[in-house]
């Protein structure tokens, strides 16, 4: 027996209500995918798959038990609640994993950013002469 969970889109509040069975625990519903998660479309079977969460685009896929609701939340940590609902941007919502019987942490996929290109490696001044273990300069 299903019941209906709602979401709400972390971009613009858009509601999605969705059937489901209850024993799925839900992590989180975030606007990235978490590193090491896999995540299947709200058409997947996601119950019976081995997937790690649902890969939503906001107002979009007509999946069987899924709804997307006239409804905006209000919640305040909606990036942006002034955006057209629905805004179609990605989220992501995210089941409990264990590994091992020990929940996983969740950790966002990384986006690396190089500030400052190729600077120096310390410090500008004068010399202060050798430098003793570990790189330090007695003084």
């Amino acid at each position: 027996m299903g019941y209906p969970v709602s979401y709400y889109c972390p971009h613009c509040g858009a509601v999605v209500e969705v059937e489901r069975d209850g024993y799925l625990a839900d992590k989180s519903v975030t606007p990235y995918p978490l590193a090491g998660w896999a995540y299947v479309d709200p058409d997947d079977d996601f119950e019976a798959d081995d997937a790690d969460g649902v890969h939503f685009v906001c107002g979009e896929s007509d999946a069987p038990g899924l709804t997307w609701t006239d409804v905006v939340s209000e919640a305040d940590d909606v990036e942006n609640p002034g955006l057209a609902s629905p805004c179609g941007r990605d989220f992501y919502l995210s089941f409990v994993r264990y590994e091992n019987g020990r929940e996983v942490e969740s950790v966002p996929e990384s986006d690396y950013v190089v500030i400052g290109g190729q600077g120096p490696t310390g410090p500008r001044g004068p010399d202060t002469g050798p430098r003793g273990p570990g790189g330090f300069s007695p003084r």
